[in-house]
């Protein structure tokens, strides 16, 4: 039984996957009102063109926290995000071919201290620890992990970390910071997630999962 009372909520992240995903989404018709592209607007919350929709702008890991607890029902996240939490509750039927990057081990260029397999400790900056974790759990090694939420590429130089686990698009912020990348823990882009009871239940969700599967669909063609 579709829950027609209440509007959707769709998640979208801030920062480098949104300008790629708003074309995506007015193709699927999850349009936002004109007061999302102003800069000087701090709202979060916004309005949705022609549709009982809304839409939050939230950090990227929140997007899937909004989502598998049920407070949106819908959003656009990276892989990466979808893999950190692995929460239960999410759904990704669509690989939007959108924000491509990999996260990656890197360390200083100068550092001879890391190589897989060999060494059975290591203190690594990230902003994932269940995937660094995992990752290197598989060469046998055992992960310190030290959360940071941003200037990654400092730790290494300021004594934080031996080594840092980030998402590299480029290669160029490595570089410019004096670190080099060592191993690809994944390759990633962005995704349409779901809510798997609000997909169940309401035929709104389903219905726009459709509409973004076909768009995949013709894209890929």
């Amino acid at each position: 039984m579709s829950e027609t009372g209440r509007p959707l909520t769709f998640a979208v992240p801030k920062g480098r996957i949104l300008e790629e995903a708003l074309p995506v989404m007015a193709r699927a018709g999850v349009v936002p009102e004109s007061a999302f592209h102003d800069k000087a607007d701090r709202s979060l919350s916004f309005a949705c063109e022609g549709g009982d929709m809304r839409i939050i702008r939230v950090r990227a890991f929140d997007v899937a926290t909004f989502v598998a607890f049920g407070a949106a029902q819908l959003g656009v996240v990276g892989s990466d995000v979808i893999e950190e939490f692995n929460y239960s509750e999410l759904y990704a039927p669509v690989d939007l071919d959108i924000g491509h990057c990999r996260l990656s081990v890197a360390e200083p260029a100068e550092s001879t201290e890391y190589t897989p397999g060999i060494a059975s400790h290591l203190r690594v900056a990230t902003k994932y620890p269940n995937l660094t974790s995992r990752h290197f759990e598989k060469q046998g090694v055992q992960a310190e992990c030290v959360k940071l939420n941003g200037a990654m590429e400092l730790a290494p130089s300021l004594g934080l970390s031996g080594r840092i686990v980030d998402l590299v698009s480029t290669g160029r912020t490595l570089k410019q910071n004096g670190l080099v990348e060592k191993d690809v823990i994944m390759q990633i882009s962005a995704r349409l997630i779901v809510n798997r009871a609000a997909y169940k239940t309401d035929s709104r969700v389903a219905d726009l999962v459709d509409q973004f599967r076909a768009n995949a669909a013709k894209d890929a063609a």
